[in-house]
Formats: C-alpha cells, sequence, structure tokens
C-alpha cells in the first residue's frame, strides 16, 4: 500500500438518473455490484468494460476489492456511475493516481440528462403528425 493509501475509501459517481455508491479497499481484485458478480449484474461487454476501465488504466485490477450499491436509471446509466464511483474512491485509496484518472476523464461528471417533454408534443420535441384534411 503507498504511503498516501487510505484503508477503506468511498467514493459517489452519478450518470443519467443512476448513482452508484463505491468502496475501495486493498484485496484482490473482487468487484461486487448489489451483492452480485460483476459478471452476473453487466450482462453486456461494454457495461463491463466501462465499469474496469479506471481499475485497468490504474493498473489496480488485481490489487483493490470494490464493493458497489447502485440504483436508479438503465444499466448504461448505472456503468456509468460505477466508473465515476470508482475513480472518485480510487482518488481517495491513492491520491498518486490523480494524473492518471483525469487524463481520461474519469472524475469528470457526464452531465447529459433527458430532455423534458413538452406540453403539445408527443415527446421532447416530436410534434403531432400533420393533416392535410
Amino acid at each position: 500500500m503507498p504511503a498516501t493509501a487510505v484503508e477503506e475509501a468511498l467514493g459517489t459517481g452519478r450518470r443519467k438518473s443512476s448513482v452508484a455508491r463505491v468502496r475501495v479497499r486493498a484485496g484482490s481484485g473482487k468487484i461486487t455490484i448489489n451483492k452480485r458478480a460483476l459478471d452476473d449484474f453487466f450482462k453486456v461487454q461494454q457495461d463491463r468494460n466501462a465499469v474496469v476501465s479506471p481499475l485497468e488504466h490504474c493498473e489496480a485490477r488485481d490489487s483493490v476489492d470494490v464493493i458497489i450499491r447502485v440504483h436508479g436509471g438503465g444499466t448504461t446509466g448505472q456503468a456509468g456511475a460505477c466508473m465515476q464511483g470508482i475513480a472518485r474512491a480510487l482518488l481517495k485509496h491513492d491520491s498518486d493516481l490523480s494524473e492518471k484518472l483525469r487524463e481520461k476523464q474519469f472524475l469528470t461528471r457526464d452531465s447529459r440528462m433527458k430532455e423534458r417533454k413538452k406540453p403539445g408534443l408527443h415527446g421532447a420535441r416530436r410534434g403531432t403528425q400533420f393533416s392535410k384534411r
């Protein structure tokens, strides 16, 4: 464990309407999401890759255990929330990783949200079908 390391670090990640609370501690590389394994929780490979990307980039995949509680939104939003939460927790766990995490923008919140529905329209922008007669 590096000199600037903490035993157990907490991080919160958000994406769309998903919120992930992440706990990182020294270990063997086990990732648990809502008391389930990573491969069991995220069925799509793209989502699994997003979750482990901060760990892979910092070369900490096999040296820390990650416990995540995530709720809200869909699978892509939850994967993005987990990614940001892991990055924030890694930063608290080892403050030397700041530059590595920032260069791939793992610490930046993706602020894109769903646009609200407007009155008189079918969705945010879709209007009614035009009728000539």
